[in-house]
């Protein structure tokens, strides 16, 4: 009988339509985001005049999650926490817990909320945080956070585990370092954007040496929304209209670091058709009348400075030590000019170059290109 194999073709058929129908209604540039509410349970994090750490990241987070489920359809949401809880019996369980939860997820963002706090009660503003060393942590950045917050940061006084952590910031660099620093570019401009830097200073993107984004097999950030130690800032935070700008701040930075991905994987796509077509044999010559094919780029690496939506003279003092050295570069988005230094055919040589550029532009990051643009 015919009957098996024709049953068996439809739902071969059905399967295959169900698969572009999802691939057709998923937009996105990201499936999966993992969202971390900062502290919870014994551990408040930072506590003034009765406003705990523990209870505004949460109200954030749910409300974020929330709002990327409505606005984001066939986004899928993925909690840490969604009560006043610990995840582990210590601090250092409770961090690798929560990094846990994201790899397991196979998450394609993961976004820590967290709230500041200084012994300076004029400190304000917001910040996003990625994995990495500044200068400051090199002398382990005894100013940077408070006591009651060191558990949050990896010990380097021990040489072998911080050649380890090095080695790890090295290899991020050229897997997910790039798109967290993308993600956290999208953060800070959605603060400016939205106002949220009118009760605060913008604080910008700062490397830290966090446990928290130490484990993750993703893009990841942790982002400061203000701090509790400023009367006027914790005022904002205890406020229904400051927790929905800042949740609103955050949906808007997700928002657009998806839609950056969707670009990039757009371009990778056509980029892939392209080069297929350059590999084939070679064809007879062209007749008169056809175009020549187009001249292949070369890749190389170098290391980016400063991005700008308008073209900046090579010769401006905001180069800084570089000036004559830079070169400008171009990419998608609003932010299309990048200034580099550097051309390397190799990655690891634009690492060690990263570290000389790094003493003037801290956020600074290796970037590979193709011809005068930046390549991803």
């Amino acid at each position: 009988m015919r009957t098996r194999p024709i049953l068996v073709f439809l739902l071969f058929a059905a399967c295959l339509l169900a698969n572009v129908a999802r691939a057709a209604d998923a937009p996105h540039g990201v499936r999966i985001v993992v969202l971390d509410a900062g502290h919870g349970g014994s551990d408040p994090g930072a506590c003034r005049n009765g406003m705990r750490e523990k209870d505004i990241t949460l109200k954030v987070v749910l409300r974020l999650g929330r709002l990327i489920e409505q606005e984001m359809p066939g986004v899928k949401v993925v909690y840490t926490r969604t009560t006043d809880k610990a995840l582990g019996a210590t601090k250092a369980a409770d961090l690798q817990a929560r990094t846990a939860v994201a790899n397991k997820a196979g998450a394609d963002l993961f976004l820590s909320v967290h709230v500041n706090a200084a012994e300076s009660t004029a400190a304000c503003g917001v910040e996003t945080l990625v994995m990495g060393e500044s200068a400051k942590e090199q002398s382990y950045n005894s100013s940077a956070l408070l006591e009651n917050n060191r558990d949050d940061l990896i010990d380097m006084s021990d040489e072998h585990e911080a050649a380890l952590v090095r080695a790890y910031i090295q290899n991020l660099q050229f897997t997910y370092g790039q798109y967290s620093m993308a993600l956290a570019r999208c953060i800070q401009e959605s603060y400016r954007a939205g106002n949220r830097t009118i009760h605060g200073r913008n604080l910008g993107i700062k490397p830290q040496l966090l446990k928290v984004l130490y484990g993750t097999d993703m893009p990841s950030v942790l982002t400061e929304i203000g701090f509790l130690s400023n009367a006027k800032e914790r005022a904002y935070l205890g406020s229904e209209k400051g927790l929905d700008e800042v949740v609103q701040a955050l949906l808007r930075g997700v928002k657009q670091y998806s839609a950056h991905l969707s670009r990039l994987r757009a371009g990778t796509a056509s980029e892939s058709r392209t080069e297929t077509v350059a590999e084939k044999p070679e064809k007879a010559p062209a007749a008169a009348s056809e175009k020549p094919a187009a001249k292949t780029e070369t890749v190389h690496y170098a290391v980016q400075l400063l991005a700008s939506d308008k073209a900046m003279p090579l010769a401006s003092a905001r180069f800084k030590g570089f000036r004559g050295e830079v070169k400008e570069y171009t990419a998608e988005g609003r932010f299309r000019y990048k200034y580099c230094v550097g051309e390397f055919a190799e990655a690891s040589a634009a690492q060690r170059k990263l570290r000389e550029v790094r003493k003037e532009f801290p956020d600074a990051f290796v970037v590979r290109c193709r011809g005068s643009r930046i390549d991803k």
